[in-house]
C-alpha cells in the first residue's frame, strides 16, 4: 500500500479549513474498515487515506510545524500500513471495567499469534505484530497488526486463542473496501 508522503499534508491551520468535510469523508472510509469482533474486539484496517487523516488530526492537535517532527509522525503512522498484499490494522481490546481488563490481558497474553483472517481459498493468516506490545506478563489493549494475504480475498477474521475463540464473517462492502486497499 502506498504511503502517506509529505507533499500531501497540508499545514494545521490550512487543514483546520477544510478539517470537517476532510473528517467525513475518512468517516465513510472508515465504516467499512471498523470490523467488531464480539464485544470486546475491534479491528480498524487502515490505509493510506485514513492514515494521512491521523497524521494531519495530530499536525493540527499538537500544532506541529517542525519538519523533523512531522516526519516523525508520518514515519510513525505509515509504518501501521502494509507493504504489498498486505493489510495492515490496529486491534483494540475494549474492556471498561479494568480489573476485568486487567486479568484478561493476561490471560490473553499470547493472543496475536491466534489471531487470523481467513481468505476466500479457506487460508487462516496469522498476523506479523510487534513483541514490543507485549510485556513480561500482559498484552497491551492496542496491537498493531499485518495480514499478509497476498491477492486473496479476506472473508472473515477471528481469534482462536484457548480462552476465547470467535470469528466474524465480513460482509461484501467490508470484503470490498479491504479488496480495493489490498490493490492500492
Amino acid at each position: 500500500m502506498r504511503k502517506v508522503e509529505r507533499a500531501e499534508l497540508l499545514d494545521f491551520a490550512t487543514y483546520g479549513d477544510i478539517r470537517d468535510e476532510r473528517r467525513r469523508a475518512v468517516m465513510e472510509i472508515k465504516a467499512n474498515r471498523r470490523i467488531h469482533v464480539s464485544s470486546v474486539f475491534t479491528f480498524l484496517f487502515e490505509n493510506t487515506d485514513t492514515v494521512r487523516y491521523q497524521i494531519q488530526e495530530m499536525m493540527r492537535a499538537e500544532r506541529i510545524v517542525r519538519e523533523a517532527h512531522i516526519e516523525e509522525e508520518m514515519a510513525a503512522y505509515n509504518a501501521i500500513l502494509g507493504d504489498d498484499g498486505e493489510l495492515g490494522c490496529v486491534l483494540l481490546i475494549e474492556i471498561e471495567d479494568e480489573q476485568e481488563r486487567d486479568r484478561l490481558l493476561r490471560a490473553w497474553h499470547d493472543l496475536p499469534q491466534h489471531l487470523f483472517v481467513r481468505t476466500d481459498d479457506g487460508r487462516l493468516i496469522r498476523p506479523t505484530y510487534d513483541p514490543a506490545q507485549i510485556g513480561d506478563e500482559k498484552l497491551s489493549s492496542v496491537q498493531y497488526l499485518k495480514f499478509k494475504v497476498g491477492a486473496s480475498m479476506p472473508v472473515a477474521i477471528g481469534a482462536d486463542h484457548p480462552a476465547i475463540q470467535v470469528q466474524m464473517e465480513l460482509s461484501e462492502p467490508q470484503r470490498q473496501a479491504l479488496l480495493a486497499d489490498l490493490k492500492a
